[in-house]
């Protein structure tokens, strides 16, 4: 369930099972804008802000605008919703840092090797739990989204820069370095456009919103039906291998690119998953937008802030069970 308020009060007067005095700050860094939100144990966006991203600016002009948004939700938490926040769960593009101790985001943000996870704790006097954005989307749509009961699938996240997640066996894969499933970066156009990673053809290079309007000098809000095209056929060429690699049936798809291009954008990412998915296992593997929509990147930050208090909490208490992606009864995400 994800609504901007809580779920109202039941015809039998029992208590709203959503309404909760604990929640997590959600935090999202996104190419456009900051948000921040209040996302209870049930995935509820109990309230949320905007900034927008100001283009030309330095890296401490945005921090400000992060910093006065987080401060006033923290205000609007105690003072007009009676809630302890319990820790804050940050969503981020990359390039980052495990943990986003050091993040520098494509897109209009300034921030380069920037420590936005100390900064934030530093501000909020808080736990501050975070990941790549992509990351937070694949926990947010299997907690609550097109996800939900899966226990495999990736998640895309398109908008300034291509990044993925995987689930595998209700867990949320991390890697070494904490980049496992980032998609951006695999080859879908050999000899192809140069990428900043060094290597050519690569997704990112291809297909993102950064991409697109290097390629076409319009900005991926005004595209062409070539483009949208283009850009589906790309993502679906690399959904395919991931599928094919991983054993994979579903990818769900989000951010502000592939959801602003829409049937389009989708159709031909499904065309172009069925040219490459012919074995057996992967045969049949469809590709789906994000259910959750504009609040999702917020839920997800939301669900990174609630797996981190329970993996925290399972330190504490030592060696214990334990569970998938998706909690029982809707309970918050406790990937292992």
């Amino acid at each position: 369930m994800i609504a901007d308020e809580p779920d109202p009060t039941p015809d039998d007067g029992s208590p709203p099972p959503d309404v909760t005095p604990d929640v997590v700050l959600a935090v999202d860094i996104g190419a456009e804008a900051f948000q921040v939100g209040l996302v209870t144990p049930r995935g509820v966006l109990v309230d949320r802000l905007r900034a927008p991203v100001e283009a030309d600016v330095g890296p401490e002009s945005h921090y400000t605008e992060l910093a006065g948004i987080v401060t006033e939700m923290l205000e609007r938490a105690s003072d007009q919703h009676g809630v302890r926040v319990r820790a804050v769960g940050v969503g981020c593009g990359g390039p980052a840092s495990r943990d986003l101790e050091s993040v520098s985001p494509r897109g209009a943000l300034s921030w380069r090797d920037f420590p936005l996870r100390s900064r934030v704790a530093d501000l909020t006097g808080l736990r501050v739990f975070g990941d790549l954005d992509a990351k937070a989307l694949a926990l947010a749509e299997g907690w609550l989204g097109a996800a939900r009961g899966h226990a495999n699938f990736c998640a895309i996240t398109v908008s300034a820069s291509i990044t993925g997640g995987i689930v595998l066996d209700g867990d949320l894969l991390d890697g070494e370095s904490g980049y496992a499933g980032h998609i951006g970066h695999m080859v879908v156009s050999p000899g192809g456009r140069r990428c900043h990673c060094g290597t050519q053809g690569c997704l990112d290079a291809e297909a993102s919103g950064v991409a697109i309007e290097v390629i076409t000098g319009r900005s991926p809000s005004e595209p062409t039906y070539e483009i949208m095209q283009r850009t589906g056929r790309l993502v679906g060429r690399a959904a395919a291998s991931v599928c094919n690699a991983f054993d994979l049936t579903l990818v769900v798809v989000g951010g502000s690119v592939a959801l602003g291009f829409g049937a389009t954008f989708f159709h031909a990412a499904q065309v172009a998953l069925d040219d490459q998915v012919y074995l057996p296992y992967s045969r049949g593997a469809r590709i789906t937008p994000s259910r959750l929509g504009d609040p999702g990147p917020l839920v997800g930050a939301g669900a990174l802030g609630w797996r981190g208090i329970r993996r925290s909490a399972r330190r504490d208490r030592g060696p214990g069970p334990a569970s998938a992606v998706s909690g029982p009864a809707g309970q918050p995400p406790n990937a292992r």
